[in-house]
């Protein structure tokens, strides 16, 4: 499998669009959505803590996952950012190839 979805979360849509600039302009994903007024309930340093968020859906390569690590934690305002992939298990034939066709 090699394309994947990755799930990233940003503290609010100025931050997201910046990564999603970056990771779109260096071609370490095809297109990345970004998903206004998430609510984030999460364990943070033993506290429960309940944030308003926004979640970035980036579609890429499995290949290319590594790189768009090191580039979201380098542009990211958090110590421990959210950044989670899944695989893309089928597709519309024409999407993935566009997919192939604008990364790496």
């Amino acid at each position: 499998m090699d394309n994947i979805v990755i799930f990233i979360t940003a503290s609010n849509e100025d931050e997201a669009a910046k990564i999603a600039r970056a990771l779109v302009g260096e071609r370490l994903a095809g297109c990345v959505n970004i998903i206004k007024n998430i609510r984030s309930i999460y364990s943070w340093q033993g506290n429960v803590e309940d944030e308003e968020e926004v979640l970035m859906i980036a579609k890429t390569q499995r290949s290319l996952f590594e790189n768009l690590l090191r580039k979201v934690k380098e542009l990211h305002s958090y110590t421990v950012p959210e950044i989670i992939a899944m695989p893309i298990i089928e597709g519309s034939e024409d999407y993935l190839k566009w997919l192939k066709e604008v990364t790496g």
